[in-house]
């Protein structure tokens, strides 16, 4: 049963890494059109255009990147407290501790006697202990603790292959079409991105991808006529 708690848990946790990865796609795709929009609106020059996508591609990529890693290594020093203190209270209230245990499986429909059996055979094994009251406690697996390089990879992927579509469409499009590649480019990207996390995230991707056309057109919309204004 313990075995297949953390199977879930970390199974949990992928889908949560593959749901913030399509979330960040969506953010470099947003901030990069922004800056594309704003400038071709400005000006016809097309290397000026490329420059400014392809830095504020790099720039969103890495200031997403730094930010998933403080935060990550935050969530990291906060387990490892968690752990530190459970280590402490095995020692010094281990009864209470495995009263704990008792009662987790109680509330899952185990018989008392089954629990208390359960409970006395994994906290009086070497090296379970620990392990099973912060899986119970806090759904953490001892030996998966977050990784903050990890997620900062995945974030700067993320974020550069989402961004990477509206600067190549912009790019790479014919002259007097750039626009509107641009703009077929960043609905099919949203739509995907909110297709996707809505599925990722058991919501509905209906609403999603509706929500992610409109805030697309109203990003798309607005950064043009700022661009214009100069």
């Amino acid at each position: 049963m313990q075995k297949k708690l953390s199977n879930h848990k970390n199974m949990d946790n992928w889908l949560n890494t593959l749901r913030a990865g399509v979330l960040g796609a969506n953010d470099g795709i947003l901030t990069v059109v922004g800056v594309l929009f704003s400038v071709a609106a400005a000006t016809t020059n097309s290397f000026t255009i490329f420059i400014a996508g392809l830095s504020d591609l790099l720039a969103c990529a890495f200031s997403m990147s730094a930010g998933e890693y403080a935060s990550v290594s935050s969530q990291r020093d906060t387990e490892k407290s968690v752990v530190g203190q459970e280590r402490l209270l095995l020692t010094t209230q281990f009864e209470d501790e495995k009263k704990r245990v008792v009662r987790f499986y109680e509330e899952k429909g185990v018989h008392q006697e089954t629990a208390q059996a359960i409970a006395d055979e994994l906290l009086n094994q070497k090296g379970r202990a620990l392990a099973t009251i912060v899986n119970i406690k806090y759904g953490m697996n001892l030996d998966n603790y977050l990784n903050p390089w990890q997620a900062a990879v995945s974030s700067l992927f993320s974020a550069s292959s989402g961004g990477i579509f509206p600067l190549v469409a912009m790019t790479f499009a014919p002259a007097g079409y750039q626009l509107l590649a641009t703009i077929i480019a960043v609905l099919f990207a949203v739509t995907l991105t909110g297709y996707l996390s809505a599925r990722l995230g058991n919501g509905i991707p209906k609403k999603a991808v509706i929500r992610n056309i409109v805030v697309g057109i109203i990003t798309m919309f607005i950064h043009y006529y700022v661009g214009k204004l100069f």
